[in-house]
């Protein structure tokens, strides 16, 4: 009778501590539900184009054609899935291109769907010059693109050659582990990030095209920096980069030059061990932090 308790009781100590270790699994799995993915050298012949949202002059345009080197033969691909309405953000996607000359007809546009993208359209995307994705929500966007053939398509594309572009929610989508936008410490979304809280943002998978940095816009204009700290504390190994409106980060190879009008803003965890955490607030020490200006250059 006696070792029949002892064994109860033994089987109730291993019970709560599988409890307890599942519980600790779950709560750090929904901060980072991604699989393990190597950094690798960055070998793709194109181009990342990431604009910071906000008013876009004329100028980063012409840049953004110019980056994109594109000749007679050439056509740019328009994806506006980010947005609730996708009709006016191709719209004035296409405008934007057409008022400095591009013809409308080396303009196709792709409001793709999950389950229906046409060989026809996944073609083009592979032998685009230019790929651009508009603002709205990357969550959107990425819910009718990740891992089917049109994400293939995106990196062939960039692999090859192409200039892949993208403002605001299509800055976003350019890192592997995306910002979604989510708090989940506050549900209501009100735009202030006011605390830097452990396991407060929420992270998807993106495209994946940079995979070395996670990115924020509207950076400066929407005071971000509290939600991009919390970021580069639990993602000690990727740099937490910034950037503001109006603003683009240009990105071959390893090197990236900032254009536009205003900063970029680059956070490196330099210490990895110094991570803490108290009471659900994150702590570290040794963050480094770059505001680099118009014109200068970096290494991803």
């Amino acid at each position: 009778m006696s070792k029949m308790k002892t064994f109860k009781q033994l089987a109730m100590i291993i019970l709560l501590l599988s409890l307890s270790c599942k519980s600790k699994q779950n709560k750090s799995f929904k901060q980072d539900n991604l699989p393990a993915g190597k950094i690798v050298k960055n070998t793709a012949k194109g181009n990342l184009f990431i604009i910071g949202g906000g008013k876009i002059s004329k100028s980063l345009i012409k840049e953004l054609i110019s980056t994109s080197n594109l000749k007679d033969n050439d056509f740019i691909v328009i994806l506006p899935m980010a947005s609730e309405e996708p009709d006016s953000a191709s719209y004035y996607a296409k405008k934007s291109f057409v008022d400095l000359g591009i013809n409308a007809d080396k303009i196709k546009t792709f409001n793709l769907k999950k389950e229906q993208q046409s060989i026809y359209q996944i073609d083009s995307i592979k032998r685009a010059s230019l790929v651009y994705i508009t603002g709205g929500d990357q969550n959107l966007f990425m819910s009718q693109i990740l891992h089917t053939p049109a994400y293939q398509a995106i990196h062939t594309a960039y692999q090859n050659g192409a200039t892949i572009a993208g403002t605001s929610a299509g800055a976003a989508v350019m890192s592997r582990e995306m910002i979604t936008g989510i708090e989940y410490k506050h549900s209501q979304y009100t735009g202030n990030f006011r605390t830097i809280e452990s396991e407060n943002f929420e992270i998807k998978e993106g495209l994946g095209l940079m995979p070395s940095a996670i990115i924020d816009q509207h950076f400066i204009y929407r005071m971000r920096m509290n939600r991009l700290l919390s970021v580069v504390l639990e993602h000690p190994d990727k740099k937490a980069i910034g950037i503001n409106e109006s603003t683009a980060l240009i990105v071959h190879g390893d090197s990236a030059v900032v254009s536009g009008e205003s900063q970029v803003i680059i956070l490196k965890n330099s210490n990895k061990n110094s991570i803490k955490t108290k009471d659900g607030l994150l702590g570290g020490e040794n963050i480094l932090i770059d505001i680099l200006l118009p014109g200068e250059k970096f290494k991803i």
